[in-house]
């Protein structure tokens, strides 16, 4: 694209968000709220923040007020948003239905050019309320509090605000270009409240914590979410499916027949559909698996690390390796009627079933934080063991490696297919409804899941309960 060409397509963009953005500030019912909201909120959090800090001092605790102003002050950021964010839900159903898009849509603009400009415009309004908030929050805890914040802390917080106001504002914009109506739009907006307010959760602990390094990770794992909600918005923008979409009616007839006849694709018994359908889906997904190696081996580093920074008392360590409880502990587990090896395999397919589900809402990212959890537990030992001077091979071999054989590979090829489930829902095929494509991929995690990993995990839940103790001891008492 030579920079005339460049010059031109941005210009259609800004075309279409200058068009929107003078809208919604000619609409006083949409911008007079958010103003008095953005400028209301900040002031009583500013009156939280000092009769909190007041609070404390009572009871010789500084440091719970000087870790609740940050928290507020990510609150002020991101309670904007929440509030604007119905200016990007109808960006596309709401023209629609004042009968307003049918002029846009034959403007000579490419449908990115289009999309892109409803994704701008739509940014604006959440982005400014909530740097006003924060502006005047931060203003106001000077003047009261005499709290002043480090300038790189500022700069973060500004980052995840505009990390969060991208993933809910790109999120919404794919959600109003695939609704038919508002009302259905906003309901599904708790798709992306509920997500994002769980994870100021995650942020207020880490901040309590004083984890601040950690935010930025958060913020890098919102852009990368942010880039493929914009993907798969692109994806699945279609003018002309967007004026022949007349009502959302949901078939759970044709989903299930649907589901099932991409399920059970050409297989004619059960040995064939293994060989044919389980085997293909299992290629597909064996580069994302490549992918999850790196990712797990990486969360096996993180807990490696944090060995330094959460350390076990050394002389604990040393009296529950050497005294043997923990191998009779081990091997007492076969003992107990609660837990079986069908206990273990449950346990271990409810947690493959809580990632590949967060994966589904997150293009595969929060699915592989879930798989990544055991691998930084693992790191986590095993450095804590070396702290000590107990070698963490003897602790691989005697507590691990035996069903690791085969929950490693049922790990990795979840991993993939969780992957591959979230990428195509950022690119669906072309030829197929996005309602066929969803499924599609659903089929393909299905095969994997209950031809491969299932089984798998089931032979690992049974070494893990019937040889692991055994060998444990055996290794242990040499």
């Amino acid at each position: 694209m030579s920079i005339k060409q460049l010059r031109d397509y941005l210009a259609g963009i800004l075309l279409v968000a200058g068009r929107e953005v003078r809208e919604h500030f000619r609409d006083w019912r949409i911008i007079v709220p958010i103003i008095i909201l953005t400028l209301f909120f900040p002031v009583l959090m500013n009156y939280t923040a000092n009769r909190l800090v007041n609070f404390v001092q009572q009871y010789d605790a500084p440091i719970i007020g000087e870790r609740l102003i940050p928290f507020l002050l990510m609150v002020v950021g991101f309670f904007p948003m929440s509030i604007s964010l119905v200016i990007a839900l109808e960006s596309f159903v709401g023209e629609k239905e004042r009968l307003t898009i049918e002029p846009l849509l034959c403007t000579p603009l490419s449908d990115r050019q289009l999309y892109f400009g409803k994704l701008l415009a739509s940014l604006t309004p959440p982005l400014l309320s909530s740097y006003l908030g924060t502006t005047v929050y931060l203003f106001g805890v000077i003047y009261k509090v005499g709290w002043r914040a480090d300038p790189m802390f500022i700069i973060q917080i500004f980052v995840l605000a505009t990390m969060q106001a991208l993933v809910m504002v790109s999120g919404a914009v794919v959600i109003s270009s695939q609704t038919t109506s508002v009302r259905a739009a906003n309901l599904l907006a708790s798709f992306i409240i509920i997500p994002i307010a769980m994870l100021l959760q995650a942020e207020s602990a880490l901040m309590f914590w004083g984890r601040y390094t950690a935010l930025w990770w958060v913020a890098v794992g919102l852009f990368i979410i942010a880039g493929l909600l914009i993907r798969s918005g692109l994806a699945q923008f279609r003018r002309e499916e967007l004026l022949e979409r007349e009502m959302d009616a949901l078939n759970l007839r044709w989903i299930g027949r649907t589901f099932w006849r991409f399920f059970k694709g050409e297989g004619s018994s059960v040995w064939n559909w293994w060989r044919t359908e389980v085997l293909l889906s299992t290629r597909k997904a064996l580069l994302p698996s490549g992918l999850s190696v790196l990712v797990l081996f990486f969360g096996g580093l993180v807990g490696f690390s944090q060995a330094k920074e959460f350390v076990l008392p050394a002389e604990y360590i040393q009296k529950y390796w050497n005294s043997g409880e923990l191998v009779n502990r081990l091997a007492g587990l076969q003992l107990l009627p609660s837990y079986t090896a069908g206990v273990v395999w449950f346990q271990n397919l409810r947690a493959i079933f809580l990632a590949s589900l967060g994966g589904f809402f997150t293009f595969g990212v929060l699915g592989m934080l879930v798989l990544m959890l055991p691998f930084a537990l693992i790191g986590y030992f095993m450095a804590s063991l070396i702290q000590v001077g107990i070698s963490p091979y003897t602790f691989i071999g005697a507590f691990i490696l035996p069903h690791a054989i085969f929950e490693v590979p049922a790990i990795l090829l979840s991993g993939g297919a969780i992957l591959r489930m979230g990428a195509s829902f950022a690119a669906p095929a072309r030829g197929q409804t996005v309602g066929e494509a969803w499924l599609k991929a659903l089929s393909d995690w299905a095969k994997v899941m209950v031809g491969l990993v299932m089984p798998l995990l089931l032979a690992a839940a049974l070494i893990e309960m019937l040889i692991t103790p055994r060998l444990a001891l055996w290794l242990i008492s040499r």
